[in-house]
């Protein structure tokens, strides 16, 4: 019995030191693992912090430029925007809205896109097409015939909607033509639109075309009016609710809006020279922000105000092929050139095409209105798209340095690199 006990207590004893002993081996592992875990963790964190701060430099940077360039030009203010391939947006604002009240401008601020809104325009006629609703070979007759004023239209009985959207119809531009300059400096103080869409057609009645349709190129707002018309006739609906219900609608476009009223909310004050040929008021809003001046007779050779987040993300859409569910790029890329000494710059539907730029293929638009430019462009070998807005058209559109380009340029590098 006494032997027993005291194997027993060596029994016990034993029991304890092992126990004891994997106790302090558990706790051991366990410590290592939570010095491992806490430094696995810290090294993570180290990295997501270094990501965050790569991630957080292309807005800094992209900001950093858009301050340069204004400051470089000397325009009142702009906004900017990128969207990246896997859609990553950013947008951007230097400057002011309103220099006399002095209100900064913001990603928020609005400005007439002008000829931008071909873009939109383009598209549509594409997507009318593949519907079967318009053929973009048909002939203008077939849809505008009917108008008194049809056959004084220079090359009326061979011009096709193709030939109208990728300026190859020989049409003059209505735009700058003395008449209508004139005609616009005394209407403009009309509280209404002083120019319905036909009204702009008979600047350019029975005068000679610039040449055979299809047989060269020359840029004319008028022949996208006449676009313009054909769509009202073939769907028999407002052009712009058509526009709105196939893009604007479906892709959330809410600060993209059809240009045609005095009151447009969000509207940057835009800046003009004092000498412009249309004989506008140098600055387009009044105190109470409304336009002074209606930009409602630009209709279809633009026609929208917007902002440069909405256009970017526009551009990313239509020319990533993400605009229908059709295989459309293919048509909307069908273009003739400008040049008929090169071909390194082409004109599809409402797209201007750059071959072979310093950074690749290069699809977009620009525009200009009294008061407001805008770039619109998508990199296609990087799958960027950049758009932007600047309220002055003062020493942009009359000057020899090559503003707009030079923006685009030094915005889209900025993308391409930290991207």
């Amino acid at each position: 019995m006494i032997i027993y006990k005291v194997k027993m207590k060596t029994s016990v004893t034993i029991m304890r030191k092992r126990n004891a002993c994997s106790i302090k081996l558990v706790q051991s592992k366990l410590a290592v693992f939570v010095l491992l875990s806490l430094m696995f963790f810290q090294l993570q964190a180290s990295n997501e912090s270094n990501c965050s701060i790569e991630e957080s430099q292309l807005p800094i940077d992209f900001q950093n430029t858009l301050d340069s360039l204004q400051k470089q030009f000397g325009f009142p203010g702009a906004t900017a925007a990128y969207v990246l391939p896997d859609g990553t947006n950013g947008t951007v604002a230097t400057g002011f809205a309103d220099v006399e009240l002095g209100e900064k401008m913001t990603i928020q601020s609005r400005m007439l896109s002008a000829s931008i809104g071909k873009t939109l325009v383009g598209a549509t006629a594409v997507a009318l097409a593949f519907e079967g609703v318009i053929n973009l070979d048909d002939s203008l007759s077939h849809w505008l015939s009917n108008r008194q004023w049809f056959m004084h239209l220079p090359n009326y009985n061979k011009i096709t909607i193709r030939h109208l959207f990728t300026h190859s119809s020989g049409l003059p531009d209505h735009v700058y033509q003395i008449e209508f300059a004139k005609a616009l400096s005394q209407k403009w103080y009309d509280q209404g639109n002083p120019f319905s869409p036909e009204d702009l057609v008979r600047f350019i009645l029975d005068l000679p075309p610039l040449f055979e349709s299809g047989k060269g190129w020359a840029y004319s707002d008028t022949g996208y009016i006449l676009l313009g018309l054909v769509i009202e006739e073939a769907t028999n609906k407002n052009v712009f609710d058509v526009i709105a219900e196939r893009f604007l609608i479906p892709f959330n476009l809410t600060l993209t809006t059809p240009s045609n009223s005095r009151c447009l909310q969000n509207l940057s004050a835009g800046y003009t020279t004092k000498d412009n040929r249309f004989g506008l008021p140098v600055k387009t809003t009044s105190l109470s922000a409304e336009m002074l001046w209606h930009p409602g007779f630009e209709w279809t050779g633009g026609g929208f105000i917007s902002n440069s987040k909405e256009l970017a993300q526009w551009g990313w859409t239509l020319y990533a092929g993400k605009a229908m569910q059709y295989p459309y790029l293919e048509e909307l890329l069908k273009a003739v050139s400008i040049s008929r000494e090169t071909n390194e710059i082409q004109y599809g539907a409402g797209v201007a095409i750059y071959r072979n730029s310093p950074l690749g293929n290069v699809y977009g638009h620009s525009g200009w209105i009294p008061g407001y430019c805008s770039s619109l462009r998508y990199y296609a070998d990087y799958g960027i798209a950049i758009a932007f807005q600047i309220n002055t058209d003062i020493g942009i559109i009359d000057s020899p340095t090559q503003v707009l380009h030079e923006m685009e340029i030094k915005l889209a590098e900025i993308v391409i690199k930290n991207n």
